[in-house]
C-alpha cells in the first residue's frame, strides 16, 4: 500500500499542466502515487500526461472517454487510490517542493481524520495567503465544532479539497467521494458532509498549494448553464443538514450560506446569457421557496440591507404566463 495517493484531474490545461506535473516531481517519494485523471481533454493535455506516466515516479494515467466534470474526475481517482492517506491537486495549480511530505508528517503526528491547510491565491503576478478560518493551529478538534457561527466565515466556507490531507478511513466510510456530475460547487456538499460526519480534524497552516485564479477555462470564469449546478449542490447541503441530529442548530448556517451564494451570482448576472440569467432567477426563487421559511426569515433579517432586499424580491417573485420572473 502506498503511504499517499494524490488525485489530480486535468481538462484542457496544456498551458498549466507542466507546472502541476513539475511540482509533483518535486514532491515525489517512493511511497507516493499520483493519479492523473484526464477528463477527455481535447488539447495537448493527454500527451503531457502520457509522458508523465512514463517519467514521473508513482504516476498513473487514467482517461475518461467523455467529459464528466471535476467531481466525476476526482471520483475516478479516488476509486483507483491505494494510499493510506489521500490528497488532491487541480491540474492548473501547483505545489511547493516538499509540501506533501510536510502535510503527511503533520497528519501522522496529530493522528486525526483530516487536516486543513492554508493556501496561496495567485492572480496574475499577485500572491496572497488565504487562511483556514479556524483559530487553533495543530490542535485536534471536533469537525462539527468548526461549522458555526452562522454569521462568520467558518471551515465549511473554506471548501477547497486540495487544501488538506485525509485518512483512508474517510474514503472507506464514503465521506471523500463527490456528487457525480456536479459541474460547479461540487466541494460544498463534500465539505459539509466531512465536517458533520468525520470524527477529528486539525488546521495546520502550511500554505504550500498555489491556487491559480483567472484561468479562462475555469468554470469560475465561464458564466454558462453549468454554473447553475450550485443550486443542486446547496440543495444537497440543506437535505443533509435537515436530516442531521443537530439540524435546528446548523440550519441557519446552511441557509445563510445558500442565500449568500445566490446573491453572489446575481452580482454578476449581466455576464450570463439572457436565457441562463432567466433560468438563474427562476431556479433561485424556487430554491428560496424550498428553504425552511422560519429559518429564512431570520436569516434575511440578519443580512445586510442590499442582499436582504434582493433576496426578498426574489422570494416574492411570481411567474407570468410567458414564464418570466417578475
Amino acid at each position: 500500500m502506498p503511504k499517499l495517493s494524490v488525485v489530480v484531474p486535468f481538462y484542457n490545461v496544456q498551458t498549466y499542466a507542466p507546472d502541476a506535473l513539475k511540482s509533483l516531481e518535486l514532491n515525489a517519494r517512493d511511497d507516493f502515487e499520483f493519479l492523473l485523471v484526464d477528463d477527455c481533454s481535447t488539447d495537448g493535455t493527454p500527451d503531457l500526461l502520457e509522458r508523465a506516466a512514463r517519467e514521473l515516479p508513482g504516476a498513473v494515467h487514467l482517461r475518461h472517454r467523455s467529459n464528466g466534470g471535476l467531481a466525476t474526475a476526482r471520483n475516478t481517482g479516488l476509486d483507483a487510490a491505494r494510499g493510506e492517506y489521500l490528497a488532491f491537486l487541480d491540474g492548473d495549480d501547483w505545489l511547493a517542493p516538499g509540501h506533501l511530505a510536510r502535510m503527511l508528517t503533520a497528519i501522522e503526528a496529530l493522528n486525526c481524520d483530516f487536516v486543513r491547510t492554508d493556501h496561496v491565491r495567485c492572480t496574475g503576478r499577485t500572491r496572497s495567503v488565504q487562511r483556514v478560518p479556524f483559530g487553533p493551529q495543530s490542535v485536534v478538534a471536533d469537525p462539527r465544532g468548526a461549522i458555526l457561527p452562522a454569521d462568520r466565515a467558518t471551515s465549511v466556507d473554506y471548501p477547497y479539497a486540495w487544501a488538506g490531507m485525509y485518512h483512508r478511513r474517510l474514503l472507506d466510510r464514503g465521506l471523500l467521494h463527490f456528487t457525480d456530475g456536479l459541474r460547479t460547487a461540487e466541494d460544498r456538499p463534500w465539505i459539509w458532509r466531512l465536517h458533520r460526519e468525520a470524527g477529528s480534524f486539525a488546521a495546520v497552516g502550511l500554505p504550500g498549494v498555489f491556487y491559480r485564479r483567472g484561468v479562462s477555462t475555469s468554470l469560475t470564469q465561464i458564466k454558462d448553464e453549468r454554473q447553475l449546478d450550485f443550486i443542486r449542490a446547496f440543495d444537497e447541503v440543506l437535505d443533509g443538514v435537515a436530516a442531521d441530529r443537530e439540524s435546528d442548530l446548523l440550519l441557519p448556517k446552511s441557509v445563510r450560506t445558500y442565500c449568500a451564494i445566490i446573491a453572489h451570482h446575481f452580482g454578476s448576472i449581466e455576464r450570463y446569457e439572457p436565457s441562463v440569467a432567466r433560468k438563474l432567477r427562476l431556479m433561485s426563487a424556487a430554491a428560496l421557496g424550498r428553504m425552511p421559511q422560519d429559518v429564512l426569515d431570520r436569516v434575511l433579517d440578519s443580512m445586510d440591507a442590499e442582499r436582504s432586499a434582493l433576496l426578498r424580491r426574489l422570494r416574492g417573485s411570481r411567474r407570468t404566463p410567458s414564464g418570466a420572473a417578475v
